[in-house]
């Protein structure tokens, strides 16, 4: 089994999560590529919908989006689903293949995210779980937000992902 451990440092607590590298092996990939780069140390939770998601891995504080890497085919069809505590990529609504950094935790079962090949609903690529830290997740989805310029659900007070890495490999 090829599964990779994570953890995420942020300004509200230490989330774990356990990666799906045989199910989603380009995701994983990619994922562990940004970490691996320091893409994400010193990012924001930018995004925060209560009884939905947290999204991050893209902007730096003040709301400074980043440049990213080339976007990665969506994998989503691999079986995994979006259910509370999973994390996945983020993308544009009508763009299936236009994930780069970003990425959310869901904090409810999202099944609208998944994929369906019945409705041709490309869905959002589940790749991980949390382990450790729904509580700060769950911190996290509770804080007020606001609209700041083009962007929506915006935390009132920065949510600063601290250090994101790798903590083992089994």
């Amino acid at each position: 089994m090829n599964q990779h451990r994570v953890s995420i440092d942020t300004s509200y607590g230490r989330i774990i999560l356990e990666l799906e590298s045989e199910k989603v092996p380009l995701t994983v990939g990619n994922f562990v590529q940004y970490i691996e780069e320091g893409f994400y140390d010193n990012t924001l939770f930018h995004r925060v919908i209560d009884n939905f998601i947290i999204q991050g891995g893209g902007f730096e504080p003040g709301l400074i989006q980043k440049t990213t890497r080339t976007p990665i085919k969506n994998e989503s069809s691999q079986g995994l689903h979006n259910k509370r505590g999973t994390i996945a990529m983020a993308r544009l609504p009508d763009e299936p293949d236009s994930a780069t950094s970003q990425f959310f935790i869901n904090t409810r079962d999202n099944d609208i995210l998944d994929y369906n090949a019945g409705d041709n609903k490309q869905g959002y690529c589940a790749f991980g779980r949390v382990v450790d830290g729904m509580e700060v997740v769950e911190r996290i989805e509770g804080v007020g937000t606001a609209t700041v310029g083009e962007h929506h659900d915006v935390p009132l007070k920065e949510i600063v992902i601290e250090k994101v890495e790798l903590i083992n490999t089994k």
